[in-house]
């Protein structure tokens, strides 16, 4: 069994920036692509960002393109999100996931096996 442990959310100012990481429990080979989602207060779970095994191919959802950058080091079973130019709409809940099959630049949860228990990320405006 995967687990995954979010880290690095926090309390900010709007214009400030904060890097989450996400750690698998284990040298597992069973997760290929990941990603983070967020959920906000009163909203459905929505997609941010997701990248291949190899980090070689990502996508973002417009909403963060240009301001978050997703990254992962395999040698420490580490997934991280830079998150910068935060604002009050980035206020959420923010989840890792994992996936066993091979990155499609897909945005469905579906799509992913493992996720973590969420940390929270607020923006004060």
């Amino acid at each position: 069994q995967v687990q995954l442990v979010e880290s690095g959310g926090g309390l900010v100012r709007t214009g400030d920036s904060l890097q989450l990481s996400c750690v698998a429990s284990a040298r597992d080979f069973s997760i290929n692509a990941m990603g983070w989602f967020r959920q906000a207060p009163g909203k459905e779970r929505e997609f941010v960002s997701a990248i291949s095994f190899r980090g070689g191919a990502s996508i973002y959802a417009d909403s963060v393109k240009g301001r978050f950058f997703i990254s992962r080091d395999n040698g420490k079973n580490t997934l991280f999100l830079q998150m910068n130019s935060l604002s009050p709409e980035d206020t959420a809940v923010y989840y890792c996931a994992g996936s066993k099959t091979r990155y499609s630049g897909s945005h469905s949860a579906d799509d992913y096996d493992y996720w973590g228990q969420g940390t929270q990320v607020t923006v004060s405006s």
